[in-house]
């Protein structure tokens, strides 16, 4: 069974590819967690994430929107000694700052999953690449989600970072017509 270029033997990168990336998500707070968690990322891998994610649950109050906004300056200086997440002041910043502009977002009306998926009119966008190298790392509707989210206020959400995003929560589907996990094929095992 072949699966993406990307994906190493790594069980836990295995299971993130075959049940997780690419598999549309409606949840507001799992999305919020998600833009955090991919904005972590930046300069560096996202199995290095994936690896340190439920410390980061643990350390952001199981991303929370509310209680990670209330978070203060004493939480993040624990944080920075924190060895189970990347401590990098910017981005430890970021996700309380987020979380903050999530909140916004909710007092004005405005659902954060409907406002995602509305740059791809609420419809999963379906790949058909056979390769890897086929595969943007950013698109029109990165670009102005990337845009969008900075007007609210969130930080660590460049077009790459948003693209990124929007493959792990399955606004795009970006397997490879060839990978076990390709929407619609005979092996992909989350089509019941």
């Amino acid at each position: 069974m072949q699966r993406c270029g990307w994906v190493t033997q790594d069980p836990l990168y295995l299971a993130y590819h075959d049940t997780e990336w690419g598999v549309a998500e409606k949840d507001g707070k799992k999305l919020f967690e998600m833009i955090c968690l991919e904005g972590q990322q930046a300069g560096l891998s996202w199995i290095t994430v994936l690896k340190k994610r439920e410390n980061y649950r643990n350390a952001f109050h199981q991303f929370d929107p509310e209680r990670v906004a209330a978070m203060t300056a004493e939480d993040v200086e624990n944080l920075l000694q924190n060895a189970g997440i990347i401590r990098h002041r910017g981005k430890i910043e970021a996700i309380i700052g987020n979380a903050r502009a999530y909140l916004s977002m909710a007092q004005n009306g405005e659902s954060f999953s409907d406002f995602v998926w509305g740059f791809v009119d609420h419809t999963p966008q379906i790949t058909s690449a056979a390769a890897l190298s086929e595969i943007p790392t950013s698109t029109p509707a990165s670009d102005a989600l990337s845009k969008a989210l900075k007007k609210r206020g969130f930080k660590f959400v460049g077009t790459t970072i948003c693209y990124s995003f929007m493959q792990a929560c399955g606004l795009v589907n970006d397997h490879i017509t060839g990978c076990l996990c390709h929407p619609g094929g005979q092996h992909d095992p989350r089509v019941a």
